[in-house]
Parts: C-alpha cells; structure tokens; sequence
C-alpha cells in the first residue's frame, strides 16, 4: 500500500509542477502590470517604470522564460515574489488560506457526509415520498449558481436581521469577524463561528447534492448485487448486510468524487468569499486579475494544485480502505 500510495503521489507532484507552469505562463502572458504603473497620474517616468517592473520581476519586456526561471528559483527557496503594492505574497497568502480552508474544509467535509447520507436513505426508500423530495430538492439545488445561492442566503439573513441580539447569537452576513468585540476567548470563537455559519452552509448545500444523487445511484446498483444476497442468505440481517457490506462498496466511487468536488469547491467558495466579505484566496485571486498582479495570480494557482494534491491522496487512502484489493498492489 505504501508503495501504492508514493507512487500517486509522485503523480501528483507532476501534475501540480505542470499545473504551475502551465499557470504562471498563462497569467505572465495575459495580464498586463505595466499599466498599474502607465495609468497613474502623474505618470512615472518610463526609466523608473522599467526599473520597478524589473525589481519585482514583471517586466514584459523580459523574456518569459527568463521571468519564470527566476521565479520559480525564488519559489524553491521560499520566496514567492510581491505583489504591485510591494508587499510579500508568502505573508498575504497565509492569512488567507485560513480564511479559505475553514471554508472549504468544513464545507467539503459536512457536504460530503450528509450527501452519502441522504443518499442511501434515498436509494433504501426507492420511490417513496422522502426518496421524490431528496431528488426535487437535489435538482433544484443542482441547477441553482453558486453565487445565487450565496445571495438568497445573505438576503435572507439581512431580511431577518435583528441588531438586539447578542452579538455572538446572530447570524451574520458580512465578514469573518465582529472587529473590535472583545471580551472573553469563548465569546470571539462564537462570533467566529456565528460569522462561518451562512458562508458554509452556501457551500454544504451543493455538496449535499452532488454527493446525494452520486451515492444513491451507487447505493442502488450495489443493492441488487449477487454478494449482497449471498450475505443475507447466510443469515445476515438485511440492515446489517446494506451497512456492513453495501456501503462499504458504494462508497467507494466516492472517493473519486471527492477529489474532483474538492479541487472545484475552490471556483464556488471565490463567489462566496465575495459575495460574505470574507478576505480569502478566492477574493484575492479575483482582485489579482483586475490588478494585473501576475506573482499572486501564480501563487494561488500553486494554492488550488496543492488543494487537489492532498485531495487526491486522502482519495486514495479512503479507497485503500474501502478496498482491500488496492492494498495488495
């Protein structure tokens, strides 16, 4: 298995070294920093232009190839270069990937347990009237933006909002934090958790039912299978046979969703990250573009190979797990 599992993971480690370099290319080619410096008024002089792109290694005039060999040097040692404020982007970026993974860990997670979840309650009540509303209401979700969703939730909240509650009881719509709130340790963590509320729920939402529909088709197909009979022949419990032995096996195809829906969750919690104020990597890689900041735009494309990276290898373990067949390669 441990042979199994260095061998994925070399895999990925090319797939997010191609991801990277296919990345900075792409945004070093696009974007175009020299008219954050041209635009301003009054206007640099062209010497001193030329000199700051070159200082944070933007300059188009440089060759890209020669751009890139430097970055990526610098990003060996641990040095991701500035942004066109001249700030580090190391220092920016690790308070904002706290901002996004409590997101996006929270909200992959809860999703990805309460789809499988309503999912084999669907497939156990075939047809039934709890089975048609998890299937209406799955397909409403499914065909709902993300940041329709994320909009429907913040309004309501706003519509229902009442400023005479305590501040760490209400739910809030705007922000990760009340500033300012002081207070005991317990206190701010229920207003950070008060804050995460709405964001997550915008992203669990559509988790809950892209898993559903998956794990109950999945869930279905291993019902009618012979092993399943076979098992309850011999005199198992038919509950304990779905929980034992069915789930087991549909869960498996799981494991591959996942890490596909986690590399992507990543697209849907940029929408939610704007439209709830928080200041997370989604925000930034949106601001990035407009601001024509290559170096940021570089680095939270290294942020979401990585996503995928550790995805992919809790994918694996998780199907090394469901299937003992993996474990013998």
């Amino acid at each position: 298995m441990l042979k199994f599992l260095l061998r994925r993971f070399a895999n990925y480690l090319v797939l997010v070294a191609l991801a990277t370099c296919l990345g900075y290319f792409l945004a070093a080619t696009s974007l175009n920093p020299r008219s954050n410096y041209e635009g301003r008024n009054p206007r640099p002089s062209q010497a001193s232009i030329e000199a700051k792109l070159n200082e944070l290694n933007l300059n188009n005039h440089t060759p890209i190839v020669k751009r890139f060999t430097k970055w990526a040097g610098n990003f060996v040692h641990g040095d991701m270069g500035k942004t066109f404020q001249e700030r580090p982007v190391w220092d920016e970026m690790k308070r904002r990937m706290g901002v996004s993974l409590r997101l996006l860990f929270i909200g992959s997670v809860l999703g990805a347990a309460l789809g499988v979840g309503l999912g084999v309650i669907g497939a156990v009540k075939q047809y039934s009237l709890t089975d048609h509303l998890s299937t209406a209401w799955a397909f409403v979700l499914l065909s709902t933006p993300v940041f329709v969703l994320a909009l429907m939730l913040k309004l309501g909240a706003a519509r229902y909002w009442n400023p005479h509650m305590p501040p760490a009881t209400r739910l809030y719509y705007v922000g990760e934090y009340t500033p300012k709130l002081g207070g005991s340790t317990w206190l701010q963590i229920r207003d950070r958790l008060a804050h995460l509320v709405l964001p997550t729920l915008g992203i669990v939402l559509g988790q809950v039912a892209f898993y559903s529909r998956y794990q109950r088709n999945s869930f279905l197909d291993v019902m009618g299978s012979d092993f399943l009979r076979t098992a309850q022949a011999k005199g198992l419990r038919r509950r304990t046979a779905l929980i034992k032995h069915g789930l087991r096996t549909a869960l498996i195809p799981m494991a591959t969703f996942f890490a596909y829906s986690f590399g992507l969750l990543l697209t849907g919690a940029t929408f939610t990250e704007k439209i709830f104020g928080w200041h997370g990597m989604g925000e930034w890689f949106i601001d990035s573009i407009s601001n024509n900041d290559v170096n940021v735009v570089a680095a939270v494309i290294v942020f979401s190979a990585v996503l995928i990276l550790i995805a992919g290898l809790i994918a694996d373990l998780l199907y090394a797990a469901l299937d003992p067949r993996v474990r013998i390669r």
